[in-house]
């Protein structure tokens, strides 16, 4: 009977285990499986989407195997083995622990440990698995064999040749959404097991366009023309505006952002505002109805990309570049690159906050709800519906925020009623609470939750219920979604448009971005644009990135067609930017961004250049983020430039022309470090024309003029100086140079130890000068004009020109013709006076009224102004100039040979500043032994006079007393 008993124990045993095994492992397939399914939607999605086709192009017979049946056959096998290829996670993703949960739990997976569980348990399991990351004895042995691996990689790559054939066969039989999809997968490979085929894109998706006249082919035709890629087709920009203007008028968002780009900024078309306003606007208003297309408060914004340069402290490093000084420093991209530079990750920060949760801590819990629920460490500043950054993202987990939340919120709110609308009723909530805490915004993330069906079934009445509990504690985000349900009735029997602006009205009391919006947009569609602007401009100022910025694009549209032409570029410009922005934000069905920088981060040289032509199309559509990204990549100080097929052995010429016509689209669009970079470029002579050094240099001066215009660019500020100091671009001027060393330290104090060098080195340079004979050297003792303000500046010359005016009126002088004033003013406006500037402006004013106003129009142009001033420059600096052929007998021929080389300079400055310091030394010593001298006799006298028991000098007792002590 007790073997009976002890074998059907252990049959029971042994199911148990079979089950508990068997729970484990569908629980672990069931998410490969999803991501299949969903993986292989999205593909049949995006054909379907692009290849927009006739219903009648791909004919499906029944009975027998002709021609289009196995054209299909073909083209939904290779659709299936795509979906299986591309639904192996990236190597780029996170740790096990950081991975979401997406299956239900069960009873069964309760008893098993969870690697995101809470206690003791879960943290020592999620050390045990950093640890079997970490360490390589770990990895050796429960990871694959090489050998394996190499199977594995072999089996892939055979499947990626598969789905290549099976799409070549297709296609040649007629279907054309498999000749789509070849071009497509040829262009970005999904996988580095893809073979990447620029010319095989270009000729299916050229056939493609022919055949359907299809936008997104026309819109990679125009990439290929307008950037040469892969030496495919020439450049050709005429081409390419014909195939974007094709695309666009297909109703392509990228083609109507690439030509509202060109319009904008004149890129193989001439300016023309109007006609970009109408290409961005086309882009914005598809961007909006995808936006509304989702629940209520709109879809969720993809999350912002990322600058790389931003990550490593700027262009030129940290504290040099003007992305991380100043105000910059404490944005998200900019701390994220100190954290990585620290060493830290995301799963380390995840694991404190997990920590800290587990034990109690109501703030750490509710922080970890926010970043599980925005899939992001760092949120946007306009509130919830203002999205999250890009730079943070960590797996996002709906399950796991609502945890979180639920635990804060149940201290205050134990339990629900049935009726969620009847939640005042006694019981449901704790007595006398005064302080909230984090309650209060965690019911505001749960009514979003049930509001919108995410990680939970979509409730009107618990999403309500949620918000009017946060309500009750003036919670900003609880009163502006209350009044989003009062305002467009999502619970039956409660619609009221005065109530809803109460809440909108409370929520942006408490600065909310999305409450201003709400309040626009009521006040919009009621025709008062002027207090709609109000709010909108509030939102925008308090954070909000997409809404806000629609409105006021419409608005000032709108403005721009009724006002008159001195008003209408003002408000053209307006509506450019704000629709521009709107339309590079939603971008949720082609996010080049975000796919770039997941493959920049793959860590493979095949990831790396799929990033690069990424950016490249992204930048062909205006984005700054994409240029500045592509720019710095490419960029000649960097070793990964010689790592691309772009220039594997050098830095070709061609490569630094594309960076450099990045650098300059960046600038173009305020970007400062950008500006600051198209100068060094042209300094250098990377990817500039063949011309003469001094030009170049003249075109560097001018760029960092501009950045260091904007009062924010220490270093171009010290770049102008550093010209200044050696006249290298611009004349020589010691004043100048100083000043511009003393505005780059005032910008930034950081730039101090370089400053002080070369403040150092400017006045020995200044004090050699004045040695030599020189003129106008700096001086220490008194006051340097050079260090007036702009403001005394201008103080100081209408005081001058007031003068003159006076002393004019007094002497009853005529009164200038107003061409003589204009004349007046442009000789003292006309840069730093030199000898003979006088006698030049009088000749060119006795050319007559004509000659005037040439030279006037060719002073408009910046270049050709700094090639005739520098001309005018060497041939007053000339031995032989016209007039002074004796004098320069008297000077001696060769001056410029004769110039002292710097380092010789530098040993002579070292060698006088010595010497100074040992005269010095001599005088000090010479005075110090003579002072003593004079008090020696003195003090004798004063012994004598009182020795006390001390014999007096001379007498034979004083030897004794010495000898004795």
């Amino acid at each position: 009977m007790s073997a009976r008993k002890n074998a059907s124990s252990r049959r029971a045993t042994w199911l148990a285990f079979g089950l508990v095994a068997l729970a484990a492992f569908s629980a672990s397939a069931q998410p490969q499986t999803d991501n299949i399914e969903s993986t292989q939607s999205e593909l049949e999605f995006s054909v379907q989407q692009n290849a927009q086709v006739p219903h009648d192009a791909t004919v499906y017979s029944e009975p027998d195997f002709d021609q289009d049946a196995e054209a299909t056959r073909a083209y939904k096998s290779a659709l299936f083995t795509l979906s299986n290829l591309t639904a192996h996670p990236p190597s780029h993703t996170h740790d096990v622990f950081s991975q979401p949960t997406t299956t239900t739990p069960s009873l069964l997976s309760a008893l098993l440990p969870n690697p995101q569980g809470q206690g003791p348990l879960g943290s020592a399991i999620r050390i045990a698995l950093k640890l079997r990351q970490q360490f390589f004895i770990f990895r050796l042995f429960g990871g694959p064999s090489g050998s394996g691996a190499r199977r594995r990689d072999e089996e892939m790559r055979g499947k990626a040749i598969k789905v290549v054939d099976l799409l070549q066969h297709s296609a040649e039989l007629g279907n054309l959404d498999a000749l789509f999809t070849l071009g497509y997968i040829s262009l970005f490979p999904p996988s580095s097991h893809f073979p990447s085929d620029p010319k095989l894109a270009y000729d299916s998706l050229l056939h493609h366009a022919a055949l359907t006249g299809n936008a997104s082919s026309q819109a990679l035709l125009a990439f290929f023309h307008a950037t040469g890629y892969a030496d495919v087709v020439p450049i050709d920009q005429a081409q390419a505006l014909l195939y974007y203007t094709f695309a666009a008028q297909g109703g392509h968002k990228g083609a109507q952002m690439a030509l509202g780009y060109r319009y904008w900024s004149g890129i193989s078309t001439v300016e023309d505002c109007g006609r970009a306003v109408e290409w961005y606007e086309s882009a914005a208003d598809e961007a909006m109805s995808m936006f509304l297309s989702g629940p209520p408060g709109g879809q969720t914004l993809p999350q912002t990309a990322t600058r790389l340069s931003d990550l490593d402290g700027g262009v030129f490093g940290p504290g040099a570049s003007v992305a991380s000084t100043g105000l910059n420093v404490v944005r998200p991209a900019v701390k994220a690159g100190l954290a990585q530079t620290a060493g830290e990750t995301w799963d380390d920060v995840l694991e404190y906050y997990i920590f800290n949760a587990d034990r109690g801590e109501t703030d750490f819990a509710y922080k970890l709800g926010k970043i599980y629920y925005q899939g992001s460490i760092y949120s946007s500043a306009g509130g919830i519906g203002s999205g999250s950054e890009g730079v943070g993202r960590v797996p996002q987990d709906f399950h796991q925020a609502q945890f979180y939340f639920l635990q804060i919120a149940r201290q205050i709110w134990p339990r629900d009623p049935t009726n969620p609308l009847q939640h005042n009723a006694p019981g449901y909530k704790a007595e006398n609470v005064k302080h909230p805490g984090f309650a209060p915004k965690s019911a505001a993330y749960l009514g979003r939750m049930y509001l919108r069906g995410e990680g939970v079934k979509q409730d009107y009445a618990m999403a309500m219920m949620w918000f009017e509990r946060g309500a009750e504690f003036e919670d900003r985000e609880c009163h502006n979604l209350l009044g989003v349900m009062w305002r467009d009735g999502l619970v039956s029997g409660r619609q009221d448009m005065k109530t809803a602006l109460v809440h909108f009205t409370r929520a942006a009391g408490q600065e909310l971005a999305e409450a201003h919006v709400n309040l626009g947009k009521y006040n919009y569609h009621r025709g008062e644009f002027k207090l709609a602007i109000t709010y909108f401009e509030a939102a925008v100022r308090f954070g909000s990135t997409f809404e806000a910025h629609f409105y006021l694009a419409k608005i000032h549209t709108l403005n721009m067609r009724i006002a008159n032409e001195g008003f209408a570029a003002g408000f053209c410009a307006s509506a450019v930017s704000f629709f521009k922005l709107v339309a590079e934000r939603g971008v949720w069905d082609d996010d080049l961004l975000t796919d770039a920088e997941a493959a920049w981060y793959s860590g493979t040289e095949r990831g790396k250049e799929i990033a690069i032509l990424k950016w490249w199309v992204a930048a062909e559509r205006g984005s700054e983020m994409a240029q500045n990204n592509l720019a710095y990549v490419l960029d000649q100080d960097r070793s990964m430039l010689r790592l691309t097929r772009f220039a594997p052995i050098e830095a070709s010429n061609d490569t630094a022309l594309l960076a450099l016509t990045q650098w300059t689209r960046s600038a173009a669009q305020r970007n400062i470090d950008a500006l600051v970079k198209v100068g060094d470029y042209y300094y250098h002579g990377l990817g500039v024309p063949d011309e003469p050094e001094a030009l170049r240099w003249e075109k560097a001066a001018k760029y960092y003029q501009s950045a260091a215009d904007t009062q924010l660019s220490a270093l171009a500020m010290w770049n102008l100086g550093w010209m200044y100091e050696n006249g290298i671009g611009v004349s020589q001027d010691f004043h100048l140079a100083k000043r511009h060393y003393d505005m780059a330290v005032e910008t930034n104090s950081e730039a101090y130890l370089p400053v002080l060098l070369s403040l150092v080195k400017l006045y020995g340079r200044s004090l050699w000068y004045t040695l030599q004979g020189g003129k106008d050297g700096l001086n220490l003792w008194k006051y340097d004009a050079d260090k007036m303000s702009v403001a005394e500046r201008a103080r100081l010359k209408q005081e001058i020109d007031s003068g003159s005016q006076d002393t004019s009126q007094k002497d009853g002088g005529a009164q200038p013709a107003p061409h003589e004033e204009r004349a007046v003013e442009e000789s003292e406006d006309d840069g730093k006076w030199y000898i003979g500037k006088a006698s030049e402006d009088f000749r060119r004013r006795r050319q007559g009224e004509a000659a005037r106003t040439a030279a006037a129009e060719e002073e408009d142009d910046l270049y050709q102004w700094a090639r005739e001033r520098r001309n005018a420059e060497n041939e007053r600096d000339t031995d032989f100039g016209p007039e002074d052929y004796f004098e320069a007998a008297i000077r001696g021929g060769h001056q410029r040979q004769e110039e002292v080389d710097e380092f010789t300079e530098t040993l002579l400055l070292v060698a006088l500043c010595g010497l100074v310091a040992l005269l010095i030394y001599v005088r000090t010593r010479i005075v110090r032994r003579t002072r003593e001298q004079e008090q020696e006799p003195q003090q004798d006298r004063e012994g004598q006079r009182d020795l006390g028991l001390f014999p007096p000098p001379g007498d034979p007792a004083r030897q004794e007393w010495n000898i004795a002590h």
